[in-house]
């Protein structure tokens, strides 16, 4: 018996040799086709190639590619288990020729193989050929030898190909095995054909036309080939069965299932190992290329496929989670032709065992609820449509689940009702929204996101990709195209760009098409939380809704803001280690070219705090631990120590985002919730500064820092400015705060030195300027000086008045410092005369002459100041006019 593994290395091999360059699988999600949910057919990863709208990675190439139908027009969920083809995950092993080699040569490869490499008999096989290609059935009888009675012409669109309404097109030739007459069936084209007897193995596409629009078809310049071989089925021919099921690697993974259950695959109990057998290969290799179970698009269609198997786990009587403990028998049986299932095996269990568990207390409350509704009722009975959303709504249990467990009883369900509770469930939402204080512009979000569903998010793993345009938005309604210089919002069923939400900044770039399109992103935003609006200006081209665009994030802007935000977690766990555990995030601001990140501490940081936290968060850098990503329920995640961050709603499922080193106990440096995006591996983040540290309100402070070349820019900048500085006072950069400190030093001590000298010039009366500082003057009887000191600083002013009064013995003193065009005065009565004069009534009265308010201190002793220093003159006029009122 030939294995599958080695089956599918014989056929890459055989081709490699005929100088076809392998191609590894590409991942289970189409990046490159928008119209798909999965890759479903080996020729997707070439379909931008044959369209000519990417150059081919080499004349001809060969693959095994990883393809799963379980959603859309190409879903065989229900079928699984219960046929001997029908599977959720099967591999695709084919050969292209990209305008190099054409029917003749492809055909002799098909042929050639099948019968001298894998040695099939010739009697047991049957081609067919489109009913107009007689350049095929030619080539088929001059190579094969068969018969014309085996070279079958079908006039249907079955052996017609095509990518689509337009473009490459052609016919194409089916290659069947006969199983035997002891199997139903007929030969392609016969009333029996749809009996089991003859099965397709390979089918051979001759691309030779161009269709247009109107119908036409044209020659290609460059005919290609396309081919497809299931490798399940080729497998259950040379190992010499009939089922698929009953190949090497369905035995291995059902008789696992077998063993963990202590039910034979036998009777009732078949269709279930062959459930679980199927779905645990599309569920792990979908979950290995990135899929996380979810409530919307890929992630959904991934939770309907475990919940199934989960629930024929149920039925063989297994109570406890089954199915992650079955992924080490799949590992071994394809590990070594997909290596990606070993990376991510870990992975794999947890999510596995995690949904299982969950889904028994969903599974539990709605099969209780089912038999309840369903008790009374035989076969041919139908379960009305509202139960089966309240089992939906409330508990979690999926329509197509409902169908399936009743389906072995004869019941049905009536699916208009649940149709139309559901929605009345829109609508009611539709109403809480618009009570919500919702701006009613906004509406149009809300239309856009019932219609079409949430925005696929594919951004986790890819920074670029195709989707199909579902809306354009302009000044809050929708619009059907637009064109160069139009500012317009473009959505799209799926796309990497990351929509603006927690704190993290929106992504930027571009979106084109081959016909011309070139519109710049500059923001995305992510309206009702489900929608990834992409808000861009048209610069050529034009878009219309249904157009395919290509969409390409800005790398190196989203490469900073994935450092910058898993900075903050660093910084989070830095902090809460430095200052206690009492610290909390606040909130936070995740752009390209900074970040902040506030946080709960009653008092500023201290130097020595910030730098211990900067070494902290440093010394996680360089450890260069990887990010990893996990998916939990709220609870389960706080229960495993992760934090929730301020402000944030979450769903029934978060992601779970630890880095870091580990510490005793496993749990890493930062375990948090986060929908964010991260770098791969904490070195990523380059190296980290804070660049300063203040309070925001009562109780919050915000740091703000720099990661990467910005940190690094930061630093550089300042180190420039100290070079320079010590260049200045002469030093080096080492040399400059104690030669700072020694210019402070001397500066104090010579405007000590000036401050002295300007004092005792001032009492020499050298320093008065002005008419107004004649020698002390009479008036209505009372002693007066005044002077203006032009340059004394003002707090000479109270023991200038002092040694004034004292010369005095009996008078009023003023005096006003004049520095840089504002003034300083003060006025000093002696103590026999503070009954007749206030000090603070005569300061306020020469304070509003220079343009200032108030003064205070005591009647004899008061001091104030003005804004206008010109006026020095006019404030002691209006002084000397005060006194002489009193005195008169």
């Amino acid at each position: 018996m030939t294995s599958t593994n080695e089956i599918r290395r014989s056929f890459l091999d055989y081709f490699a040799s005929a100088d076809h360059a392998e191609i590894a699988s590409a991942p289970l999600v189409p990046y490159n086709d928008p119209t798909l949910m999965f890759v479903n057919a080996g020729m997707v990863p070439f379909k931008n190639s044959f369209t000519g709208l990417e150059a081919p990675p080499a004349p001809r190439a060969t693959s095994s590619q990883k393809c799963v139908r379980a959603g859309g027009k190409h879903n065989d969920l229900d079928n699984v288990g219960y046929t001997a083809r029908h599977h959720t995950f099967f591999e695709m092993l084919g050969n292209f020729s990209f305008g190099d080699y054409f029917k003749e040569q492809a055909i002799h490869h098909a042929w050639s193989l099948l019968t001298k490499e894998w040695g099939l008999s010739a009697d047991k096989l049957t081609t067919t050929v489109y009913h107009t290609d007689d350049e095929a059935f030619d080539l088929w009888r001059k190579i094969s030898g068969l018969p014309e009675s085996r070279i079958i012409r079908i006039p249907t669109n079955d052996n017609f190909w095509s990518m689509g309404d337009t473009g490459p097109c052609g016919p194409c030739s089916e290659i069947f095995y006969d199983h035997g007459e002891h199997i139903f069936g007929g030969p392609p084209g016969s009333p029996d054909e749809d009996g089991d007897r003859f099965v397709e193995i390979w089918n051979l596409v001759f691309m030779q036309f161009d269709q247009q629009a109107d119908g036409t078809r044209s020659n290609l310049p460059k005919p290609s080939i396309d081919t497809g071989m299931g490798l399940e089925r080729i497998a259950a021919v040379m190992q010499g069965v009939h089922d698929n099921y009953d190949t090497d690697t369905f035995k291995a993974l059902i008789a696992a299932s077998e063993s963990l259950t202590g039910v034979k695959a036998e009777g009732e109990s078949k269709a279930s190992h062959r459930v679980i057998a199927d779905h645990l290969r599309s569920t792990s290799f979908l979950m290995a290329d990135g899929v996380l179970p979810s409530n919307e698009g890929r992630g959904y269609v991934l939770r309907r496929i475990m919940r199934r198997a989960m629930r024929h786990a149920h039925l063989l009587g297994a109570s406890e989670p089954l199915m992650h403990r079955l992924v080490p028998a799949l590992v071994t049986e394809m590990g070594q032709a997909y290596p990606e299932l070993t990376r991510g095996q870990a992975l794999i269990q947890e999510v596995l065992e995690r949904e299982e568990t969950q889904f028994r207390k969903t599974l539990d409350k709605g099969l209780r609820l089912l038999d309840e509704a369903t008790g009374n009722m035989g076969e041919g009975g139908e379960l009305d449509g509202e139960t089966a959303f309240r089992l939906y709504d409330t508990y979690g249990f999926p329509y197509d689940l409902t169908e399936d467990a009743l389906r072995s009883r004869g019941i049905s369900v009536d699916r208009a009702g649940f149709d139309a509770a559901m929605a009345r469930q829109k609508a009611a939402a539709r109403a809480a929204w618009k009570g919500s204080g919702q701006a009613a512009d906004s509406e149009v979000w809300f239309d856009i996101a019932e219609r079409e569903g949430a925005t696929e998010f594919t951004g986790y793993t890819a920074t670029s990709g195709e989707g199909r345009v579902v809306a354009l938005v302009k000044d809050g309604a929708e619009i059907e195209q637009a064109a160069a210089g139009d500012e317009v919002v473009i959505l799209t069923n799926q796309t990497p760009f990351y929509g603006e939400s927690g704190g993290q900044t929106g992504d930027a770039g571009s979106i084109s098409t081959a016909a011309g399109l070139r519109a710049a992103v500059h923001d995305t935003s992510k309206p009702l939380g489900r929608l990834h609006a992409h808000h861009t200006r048209i610069e050529a081209g034009s878009i219309a809704v249904g157009d395919t665009v290509h969409l390409d994030v800005d790398v190196a802007r989203r490469d900073r803001i994935r450092a910058n935000h898993s900075a903050t977690h660093l910084v989070h766990a830095a902090l809460r280690n430095t200052l206690g555990a009492h610290v909390t995030q606040k909130g936070s601001l995740v752009a390209d070219d900074r970040f902040r990140f506030d946080f709960s501490h009653p008092k500023p940081l201290t130097a020595e705090e910030i730098a211990a936290v900067e070494a902290e968060v440093n010394a996680e850098i360089r450890a260069n631990e990887p990010v990893s990503t996990r998916l939990m329920s709220p609870d389960e995640a706080v229960e495993a120590g992760a934090l929730a961050l301020f402000g944030e709603k979450y769903g029934d499922e978060v992601r779970v985002l630890a880095m870091g080193r580990a510490a005793t106990g496993g749990r890493n440096y930062s375990v948090e919730l986060c929908g964010g995006t991260h770098v791969r591996a904490t070195g990523d983040i380059g190296i980290f500064r804070i660049v300063s540290e203040g309070a925001v309100s009562s109780g919050i402070r915000r740091i703000e820092a720099l990661t990467g070349e910005a940190a690094r820019q930061w630093l550089v900048d300042r180190e420039e400015a100290l070079k320079a500085a010590a260049g200045e006072i002469r030093a080096t950069p080492e040399e400059v705060p104690a030669r700072i400190a020694a210019l402070l030093a001397e500066r104090r001590t010579l405007e000590k030195e000036l401050a002295e000298a300007k004092k005792a010039l001032a009492l020499a009366g050298g320093g008065a300027s002005g008419p107004a500082q004649s020698a002390d003057e009479e008036i209505g009887g009372v002693t007066f000086s005044g002077q203006v000191l032009e340059g004394l600083d003002p707090k000479e002013l109270r023991p200038l008045l002092d040694e004034a009064k004292n010369r005095l013995g009996s008078g009023v003193a003023a005096a006003v410092a004049v520095n840089d065009g504002k003034a300083a005065f003060a006025v000093a009565v002696t103590d026999d005369l503070t009954a007749r004069f206030s000090a603070v009534d005569l300061v306020r009265i020469g304070v509003e002459a220079l343009g200032g308010k108030g003064g205070g201190g005591r009647p004899d002793m008061a001091q104030g100041g003005g804004p206008d220093g010109s006026k020095a003159d006019q404030a002691l006029a209006a002084v000397r006019e005060a006194l002489a009122k009193v005195s008169a």
